[in-house]
């Protein structure tokens, strides 16, 4: 999943620093902070197994699979934060406003676990606010022109952003077969995570 899901499924604000750092940290590193932080790492990386052995998106990634083959994964989880942002049983829009305005408070507020490549994208993120626009189409287009741009051996010209535009009814077919399985399944997690705490 993308920013948009692994923000929304978070129990605590040091979760949703975990959720961030753990593309930005190698593994050895997620001892050096504090258990709630280590607790949001863990339910990222909870997040994302469950999302690669789910079967609709395994269908999903039937989009982008012919475009960009092994990519495909990154471009369905965009994809996903499209259909999690305009999910209104999720969340109202002045809902997902605050709760983008949230996250980014909260990372700033913590922004002495925040690596350096990490506070220069946070920067970006807050000024043009990703979390929020993912609810457009222009906004999954420029989170999958950045997808593209960051692949080393991708082509910057692959039409993604079309496919995405031409499968969208399929796209959300699958979404609605699987964010609330992946929901039931954090909420699984954090469970847990709070049991060790005691």
């Amino acid at each position: 999943m993308n920013y948009l899901a692994h923000s929304f499924l978070t129990f605590s604000d040091g979760q949703i620093v975990g959720q961030f750092l753990e593309d930005f940290i190698r593994n050895r590193e997620r001892f050096s902070f504090p258990k709630d932080i280590q607790d949001g790492i863990t339910l990222h990386r909870a997040i994302d197994t469950f999302t690669d052995s789910h079967p609709a998106i395994h269908e999903a990634k039937k989009v982008f699979s012919p475009l960009v083959r092994l990519y495909a994964g990154a471009f369905v989880d965009v994809a996903m934060d499209y259909f999690v942002a305009n999910d209104m049983s999720l969340n109202s829009l002045a809902g997902w406003k605050n709760h983008s305005l949230k996250v980014y408070s909260t990372l700033n507020a913590h922004e002495e676990w925040l690596p350096e490549n990490f506070k220069r994208m946070l920067e970006k993120m807050e000024e043009d606010d990703w979390l929020y626009n993912y609810r457009e189409d222009w906004g999954i287009k420029f989170s999958m022109r950045n997808v593209l741009n960051k692949a080393k051996y991708l082509e910057k010209d692959i039409p993604v952003f079309e496919a995405f535009l031409e499968n969208k009814p399929f796209l959300q077919q699958c979404y609605n077969d699987f964010f609330p399985d992946l929901q039931a399944h954090a909420e699984g997690i954090n469970t847990l995570l709070q049991m060790d705490h005691e």
